[in-house]
C-alpha cells in the first residue's frame, strides 16, 4: 500500500510541469511553454538523435530525456540568468524523490547517466535538451521576435555531438511551419479535394 501511495504522489507531482512556466519566455517577450511541453519534445528530439547515430541505445536516451528535468517540479524552472545568481538544488530535489520510490534507484541510475555525461546516449540527451530551447528560439523568430538573432549563437555554442550540430543546421535554416506546407503547390489548400 506505502509503495502505492508514493507512486501516486509521484505520478501527481509529474502533472506539476504541466503547471510549471519554462522561465526565459519572459526574458524574450514572447510565447510561452510548460515544463512538460519542454520535457516531450525533448523526448522526440532524443529519438531523432539516436537514430540518427544508429549505434545507440535510443531507449537510454529517451529514458534520459524524460527524466531530464523532473526536478523542475520541486525546484521550478530556473533561466540562464537566474541560475547565475541563485543555488539550484537539483541534486537534493531528485535524492529526495528518489528515496520516495520503489523504483528510484532506476531513476537515480538514469539521472546520473545524464549528468555525469560520459556515455555519448548522455550526450545526445543533453543535446536534445539544448535542441529543443533552439527550435523554441526559432519558433520565435520565425514569427518576427528579433532578440531571438542574439540568443541563438549561445544556444548553438551548447551542442557537442555531430548529430545535434547537423540537425541544429537544418532547423535554422528552414521555417518552422514548413510540415505544415509542405507541399505548397497541392490544390488540397484551395479547395480540399472537394471540387
Amino acid at each position: 500500500m506505502k509503495d502505492l501511495d508514493s507512486i501516486a504522489d509521484f505520478l501527481f507531482e509529474v502533472g506539476v510541469l504541466a503547471k510549471t512556466p519554462r522561465s526565459y519566455h519572459s526574458l524574450l517577450g514572447s510565447g510561452q511553454q510548460s515544463v512538460a511541453e519542454h520535457i516531450n519534445r525533448v523526448v522526440y528530439i532524443g529519438f531523432c538523435l539516436g537514430h540518427m547515430n544508429g549505434k545507440v541505445d535510443v531507449g537510454r536516451i529517451i529514458q534520459m530525456c524524460q527524466f531530464h528535468d523532473v526536478s523542475e517540479s520541486r525546484i521550478s524552472d530556473l533561466n540562464y540568468v537566474h541560475q547565475k545568481y541563485t543555488e539550484r538544488l537539483e541534486e537534493k530535489a531528485e535524492n529526495e524523490l528518489i528515496k520516495t520510490l520503489p523504483f528510484g534507484d532506476k531513476i537515480g541510475e538514469i539521472l546520473k547517466e545524464y549528468h555525469d555525461r560520459e556515455t555519448y546516449e548522455s550526450k545526445l540527451a543533453k543535446d536534445a535538451d539544448n535542441l529543443e530551447f533552439l527550435i523554441s528560439l526559432k519558433e520565435q523568430m520565425d514569427i518576427g521576435n528579433q532578440r531571438v538573432k542574439t540568443w541563438i549563437k549561445p544556444a548553438c555554442g551548447r551542442l557537442k555531438t555531430d548529430e545535434a550540430k547537423e540537425l541544429a543546421n537544418r532547423i535554422l535554416e528552414i521555417n518552422s511551419d514548413n510540415w505544415w506546407f509542405a507541399d505548397k503547390e497541392d490544390k488540397w489548400w484551395i479547395d480540399r479535394n472537394k471540387i
